[in-house]
């Protein structure tokens, strides 16, 4: 019997549509679709589909996290700059059901002291920075060990 695709909410938030162009010595060249598509390579082959949602508006993303429990079984968000003070971001997720993984192109630690506090740290299962493109890999990876796990444990 074959395994039901698990469904998997990809969130970017403010400016991350300016991948590609947007400081690019710490960014680099590749846009969020590129970002996007290696997700989704890495999704299909782990038996997970990526539904992808990028906005500049919090409360855009407060809005799908609030329906999220409805249709995904994990959340991997880049909050961008929302990482540091968006709390409406922080308690939409709080009430997400599922796994949440916060995601970080490069790695805010060794940035400017304001990027060094992160409001949705607390409410992730876990944190990926600094890695670029291959973030987005781990991130996945990530999430479909954790889904094989509750699924072998069957929680």
């Amino acid at each position: 019997m074959t395994q039901k695709k698990a469904k998997v909410l990809l969130l970017s938030g403010p400016n991350l549509g300016l991948l590609g162009t947007r400081q690019p010595d710490i960014y680099g060249l590749d846009t969020l679709d590129d970002y996007v598509e290696k997700a989704r390579q890495v999704g299909l082959e782990n038996n997970i589909e990526i539904v992808d949602f990028q906005s500049n508006h919090e409360g855009d993303l407060v809005d799908i996290i609030g329906k999220a429990n409805q249709f995904y079984e994990a959340i991997i968000i880049n909050p961008g700059a929302l990482t540091h003070y968006g709390w409406s971001l922080h308690d939409a997720l709080v009430a997400f059901e599922g796994i949440v993984i916060e995601l970080h192109i490069s790695n805010p630690n060794a940035r400017e002291p304001w990027r060094h506090t992160s409001v949705v740290s607390p409410v992730a299962k876990g944190t990926i920075a600094g890695f670029g493109k291959i973030g987005y890999e781990l991130a996945v990876l990530a999430v479909a060990k954790m889904i094989d796990q509750t699924n072998k444990n069957g929680d």
